[in-house]
């Protein structure tokens, strides 16, 4: 399942970009095609990288990778976080194994100070296959490792809570995410590197995302990306002043 991204600019007083969010099945032979010739879609961001250069002198560049749930985010950057030197490298339905494939090429070779991951929902949801918690893990740790290895530091994301997937109903997802969330909170705290939690102040009592702040149950509204906005900034901030 891919997210078909449609955006509209308004003007005024509280212009804001207006976010549309369509869920949609990807035709079989574009999927078939895509998986056949470059699966971890490592072309999806070749020319805005190899555009992007080095950072400057002084910049502490940081890169957000993830899922849609970045790929969307991205859009509102400029406007949650003017000036700063953010780069989203999120791809919609991406789950961990393609993330873990095409993170030197877009995070390690981007040479950032800091990267946020935000991955395995789409892992729960069997984008790619069934997959377990301890092969989540391991992917996400051997992203952790490669950047920690490279001299970045890293801002490990809880996945945001789901009650249900709209495209693959019926997997009961929550209790899965909170023990996903558990096994990489205990692994941040191990390798002392940052955990920041979206899912506490996001869940309700279904175990899923309110409507305020995901109307389809998965990906934030701008409402929930403000949320989310002030958490990761001072997750990011911790990351830099650690030794």
């Amino acid at each position: 399942m891919r997210i078909s991204l449609r955006y509209a600019e308004c003007h005024g007083p509280a212009s804001t970009a207006v976010l549309t969010l369509a869920v949609m099945l990807t035709a079989a032979p574009t999927a078939n095609a895509q998986a056949a010739t470059d699966w971890a879609n490592l072309s999806y961001y070749r020319a805005a990288n190899d555009a992007l250069g080095a950072p400057a002198a002084g910049e502490q560049r940081v890169v957000l990778f993830g899922d849609s749930i970045t790929e969307v985010w991205a859009h509102f950057f400029p406007a949650m976080f003017p000036g700063k030197p953010y780069i989203g490298r999120g791809i919609s339905g991406q789950t961990t194994p393609q993330m873990l494939l095409r993170f030197r090429q877009d995070v390690v070779a981007l040479k950032p100070s800091v990267v946020v991951i935000l991955a395995g929902t789409n892992d729960i949801a069997g984008n790619t296959g069934p997959a377990t918690i301890d092969m989540i893990v391991d992917n996400i740790v051997s992203m952790s490792e490669m950047a920690r290895a490279n001299g970045i530091r890293v801002v490990l994301a809880s996945v945001l809570p789901v009650s249900d997937y709209p495209w693959n109903r019926g997997l009961e997802p929550a209790p899965k995410i909170r023990a996903l969330n558990d096994r990489l909170r205990r692994y941040a705290a191990d390798s002392r590197i940052v955990y920041l939690d979206y899912h506490t102040p996001m869940v309700d009592a279904r175990g899923g995302l309110p409507a305020e702040l995901a109307r389809d149950g998965v990906h934030p509204t701008e409402a929930g990306y403000r949320l989310m906005a002030p958490l990761m900034e001072r997750a990011i901030a911790e990351a830099l002043a650690r030794r």
